[in-house]
């Protein structure tokens, strides 16, 4: 039986939207993008041009400080367009896809040692799945992790259910994680839910830590489990990775070609039924939708509504992405509305009891409901954060550059998605998540 970790603190955010446990029919959309935004740090230098053919496997760019970081394309077919933005900084790589996937065959080693598999997996361009602590960037292929973690239950609102949509990929995840022992000589953690009857296939892994966590979100945030588990401290590093990623490795192992197609859930109240569909990585978003997305003005999300990019009905799926959650735009001004009594919405405060004390799920928009004010301490972020980290002096040392203190009071320890509740909560409506991605950065170009 497993160590069970209680969570005490943190928050569940009930919206209404989940996915039903259904699966619609496989749709190939005819474009699809990888955006190198979606890497932190990255210096990326294209190695196609626009009208090339590419097959799902080959390199589409690198890591211009690291040449063997390689990315690549999800399908195969021509290169259409590589868009840049400001400074002519590249944004998105996009692929018309052909009708039938063509395979770039990689060669299996015959032994996994560490050597053959970073190899392999750094030439498949799965190496960037790989997701290394401190600073939440890619891996560094010559670290030595002291471990690596994943978290196997997903407490976001609106969360991908990994016991449905990776059910068929048993044999696949057993063997990406004997790929991934192979890469650290400390322990692989399994990280699941407590008491969740439906977790056997991560469960019944064998060589590895099985932890269990119970309690709110963020439980399922592999920051807030590591932190429980083993902290990361000064000169420590820790890979973590997704468990649909690890499927993606398990399937290069067996088959030698770089499959992508994953389960990603529909959510969202403006969805006229959310469920999960089967697609591949990179998608465009629009042919996911057909019929489904509903409401005049709603917004797309890749990922959940926490931590999730805003990329509009006709963007892409982003590479680290698993669902796709569209609620309503919050772009309507509420009439003295600190005045009068307010919707029901998911909030922490006492002020609105019906929606504090009524078990049920709600429709929430992306409405702030106030500008900016000044930052000040309160006490409520600790409330939400199950971590030994001071964040209200954390983000203030961030935006003096201070970074002695950054490093004292804990930057090593969080990336953004581990705050998110922080900014959920925030009477200051402070912009939680940017002012650490740019600590993060800051630290990283430093150290």
């Amino acid at each position: 039986m497993s160590k069970v970790i209680k969570i005490r603190k943190g928050k569940d955010i009930s919206l209404v939207g989940a996915a039903e446990k259904t699966v619609a029919a496989r749709t190939l959309s005819s474009s699809f993008a990888i955006k190198p935004t979606d890497f932190k740090t990255l210096v990326p230098k294209l190695a196609v041009k626009a009208g090339e053919e590419v097959k799902a496997g080959d390199v589409l760019f690198f890591d211009k400080t690291n040449s063997d970081i390689k990315f690549t394309a999800p399908v195969s077919g021509e290169v259409a367009e590589v868009v840049r933005g400001e400074r002519r900084a590249i944004q998105e790589i996009r692929i018309l896809a052909d009708s039938e996937i063509q395979y770039k065959s990689f060669n299996i080693p015959s032994s996994l040692d560490k050597e053959n598999v970073k190899s392999l997996l750094l030439e498949s361009g799965l190496w960037t799945y790989l997701v290394q602590r401190p600073y939440g960037v890619i891996a560094d292929p010559s670290a030595e992790p002291k471990a690596i973690h994943i978290s196997c239950f997903d407490s976001a609102p609106l969360g991908v259910d990994y016991n449905f949509s990776l059910s068929e990929d048993e044999a696949a995840f057993k063997q990406g994680i004997e790929a991934l022992r192979v890469l650290t000589t400390g322990k692989v953690h399994l990280n699941v839910r407590a008491n969740d009857s439906n977790a056997s296939m991560f469960t019944n892994v064998g060589g590895v830590e099985v932890t269990s966590f119970s309690g709110a979100h963020p439980a399922g945030l592999v920051g807030v489990q590591i932190h429980h588990i083993d902290p990361i401290n000064k000169g420590d590093v820790v890979w973590t990775i997704n468990p649909q990623h690890v499927v993606f490795i398990g399937r290069l192992l067996s088959s030698g070609k770089v499959d992508l197609t994953q389960k990603v859930a529909l959510v969202g109240s403006e969805l006229s039924n959310p469920q999960y569909i089967q697609t591949i990585v990179g998608v465009n978003v629009e042919s996911l939708f057909a019929d489904n997305l509903k409401g005049e003005n709603p917004r797309v999300i890749s990922g959940n509504v926490l931590t999730g990019s805003n990329i509009g009905s006709n963007g892409y799926l982003g590479h680290f992405d698993h669902m796709i959650s569209a609620i309503p735009e919050g772009n309507h001004y509420e009439f003295m509305g600190w005045l009068f009594p307010s919707y029901a919405r998911p909030t922490v405060s006492n002020s609105l009891p019906i929606s504090k004390f009524l078990k049920k799920t709600f429709v929430a928009n992306t409405n702030p409901h106030g500008e900016e004010r000044a930052f000040v301490m309160t006490g409520q972020y600790e409330k939400v954060l199950p971590m030994d980290v001071m964040p209200v002096q954390l983000l203030k040392s961030i935006l003096a550059e201070d970074l002695e203190a950054m490093e004292n009071l804990g930057i090593y320890e969080v990336i953004e998605e581990d705050l998110a509740l922080c900014e959920f909560v925030c009477t200051s409506k402070i912009d939680v998540q940017k002012i650490l991605k740019g600590g993060l950065e800051l630290m990283a170009l430093e150290s």
